[in-house]
């Protein structure tokens, strides 16, 4: 006797419908870090290419800054927080160990109908996370996913190391991802990692390997360690890697391309970018000067300005590209 399959629907277009963003109040100068360091505002705008960026205040947490990114999410997109189906939380600073901060990002917002989980693909987060919400919506398990990705990086920062304490601040992004009828949305995805370079930005301290004692406290095991020539070196590599790899599997060129929102880590990576792709540096939307490297935040807040700014408009094409430790890089290709 033949066995009856029911039909699978086809795989649906998902489109990012409303985006979200939140910066702390707080704004920490090169001019502030002087006083802390042995730095100059000069050596830092010269090396990075930030100017400042933004601390989280005293009680105010990941999970925080992520239901406010979020809130303005849903806000643009006009939804209400009980039609979300699933909310994935980007992060490596977490409120705690568990529960998930997806879960207490639901809570605060009232997504009562959603499930929960996080990630931790460092500063490529954002780019990972889109990449998962697409296959649950495309594959029909999921109608309406909100993605978050939030850091307070101050958190695990070692505040006397002048070679990392001028690069990081905190800061939350949010997208909400649906499928919207008559519109391509997110046309590739790209994803890559190589661990065996682990261990040249990381957090070396506070899981089960190197937990964080009284003996070695003082040693701030649980703070960015960063090999800051080798990033550099692979940074570039990897995105030019994703972003042509992204483009192929779009079937664009550059030149159908509106705008490039790369991962806001430091200047001299997105000059040789540009370089190394032949295209001149104002088609990338930058704003790591006003914010600086808040991780997987990063690219969903210059994402989200960019879009309130008018800088991206519906119908434009935009090429994203991120690397973070792991190391992780992704890439993307969208129709706004």
């Amino acid at each position: 006797m033949a066995l009856l399959f029911k039909t699978r629907p086809p795989h649906r277009t998902v489109s990012i419908v409303g985006t979200g963003s939140y910066v702390p109040e707080r704004v920490l100068t090169n001019a502030d870090l002087e006083k802390m360091v042995d730095t100059t505002d000069e050596w830092i705008v010269a090396r990075t290419g930030i100017r400042e960026r933004r601390l989280a205040a005293e009680g105010e947490f990941t999970s925080h800054m992520a239901a406010e990114a979020a809130r303005r999410a849903m806000q643009q997109a006009r939804i209400a927080p009980t039609e979300i189906d699933l909310i994935i939380a980007a992060t490596i600073t977490p409120d705690k160990p568990t529960p998930s901060t997806a879960c207490l990002i639901q809570h605060q917002i009232g997504a009562t109908n959603a499930a929960c989980f996080d990630i931790n693909a460092a500063c490529s987060n954002f780019l990972y996370a889109i990449e998962i919400a697409h296959q649950f919506i495309s594959n029909h398990t999921y109608n309406t996913v909100l993605v978050v990705a939030a850091d307070r990086l101050s958190s695990v920062t070692n505040w006397e190391d002048r070679n990392t304490c001028i690069l990081f601040g905190d800061g939350a992004g949010a997208a909400i991802l649906r499928y919207r009828a008559g519109s391509h949305g997110v046309l590739s995805t790209y994803m890559g990692s190589n661990g065996s370079l682990h261990d040249i930005l990381h957090i070396p301290g506070g899981g089960c390997a190197l937990p964080v004692t009284p003996e070695n406290y003082a040693e701030r095991p649980k703070s960015i360690s960063m090999n800051g020539r080798e990033v550099y070196r692979h940074a570039v590599t990897m995105m030019l890697q994703a972003a042509r790899e992204a483009l192929d599997r779009s079937g664009l060129s550059l030149h159908d391309i509106s705008c490039i929102i790369p991962h806001q880590a430091n200047m001299r990576i997105i000059e040789a970018l540009a370089e190394r792709l032949r295209v001149p540096l104002d088609k990338f939307y930058v704003n790591l000067d006003r914010y600086g490297n808040t991780s997987g935040a990063a690219i969903a807040i210059a994402i989200d300005e960019a879009s309130r700014s008018g800088r991206i408009r519906p119908g434009d094409c935009i090429l994203t590209v991120v690397f973070g430790g792991g190391l992780t890089f992704a890439s993307s290709v969208i129709e706004w």
